[in-house]
């Protein structure tokens, strides 16, 4: 049965200092949506691509994709939301729903699977860099039974747990509660991956938060914990780190330089 992978490319990317969308931001003369779509594709293990687009830059998001030889399996483009959650919960309609859609890229698509679909990833054109292999492990181990997994890395720096500065202290030092055991700590990505039926009932218990900035869920796996049920790590991988500042930036273009 088809994999699905939601891919969320909606975000402002602020923190970049740009003028333009993250997910349009260029590594290596490639818009890093194009960049992680590309090694959605390269894994083998993803039937289609749901592509959650900036407000007004759909058929923009659209046209790069229908023009990449690497991006080589149907892709839909629709306009996301206000919020990671309702973004991705915006790509699991147009995913899961038959019908058509303004947002189609007609040259690949025509019916966007061939069949109902039973695995469904979630990942972040901000990770663009999250190897095939990646890919490949979160699909595994969902098809192996865990309806929801995600890949981690360990923490490695020291992690102190703090209270809340006292009001009256000029300096803002906040005082350390305890140093947090960091062997059973793990650093979350993506792809996360899901069983389906699982993840849209996750949403839809979680529909009431989806437009609320302050409640709305950055991470898909917390909507699983929320029901709680479990979720179930696998190894990470250190290429598909996060995106967030320039400096971030220029660190992705060195992994680049180092895989060639």
């Amino acid at each position: 049965m088809p994999t699905l992978a939601v891919l969320t490319a909606a975000g402002s990317g602020t923190r970049l200092g740009l003028d333009l969308p993250k997910a349009l931001v260029e590594l290596d003369g490639l818009p890093l949506v194009v960049q992680a779509a590309r090694r959605l594709c390269a894994s083998g293990a993803v039937d289609a691509i749901v592509v959650t687009a900036p407000p007004g830059l759909r058929e923009h998001v659209a046209t790069v994709l229908r023009d990449d030889p690497g991006v080589n399996r149907p892709v839909r483009v629709v306009e996301g939301a206000g919020t990671r959650q309702a973004s991705v919960a915006a790509g699991l309609r147009a995913g899961l729903v038959e019908g058509p859609d303004a947002g189609l890229v007609p040259e690949r698509v025509s019916g966007l699977v061939p069949g109902p679909v039973d695995v469904v990833l979630v990942h972040d054109a901000a990770r663009p860099l999250a190897p095939p292999a990646l890919v490949r492990r979160v699909v595994e181990a969902v098809r192996a039974g865990h309806a929801a997994v995600v890949p981690g890395l360990p923490v490695t720096d020291t992690i102190k747990r703090v209270t809340p500065a006292r009001a009256d202290d000029p300096s803002r030092a906040e005082p350390v509660a305890e140093t947090v055991d960091r062997a059973a700590l793990r650093a979350v990505q993506t792809p996360q991956g899901f069983d389906r039926a699982l993840l849209v009932r996750a949403h839809e218990a979680a529909a009431h938060r989806a437009d609320d900035e302050r409640s709305a869920a950055t991470d898909d796996a917390g909507l699983v914990e929320a029901l709680g049920l479990p979720v179930h790590v696998v190894p990470g991988d250190a290429a598909a780190a996060k995106i967030t500042t320039a400096h971030d930036l220029r660190a992705a273009a060195l992994t680049l330089r180092e895989e060639r």
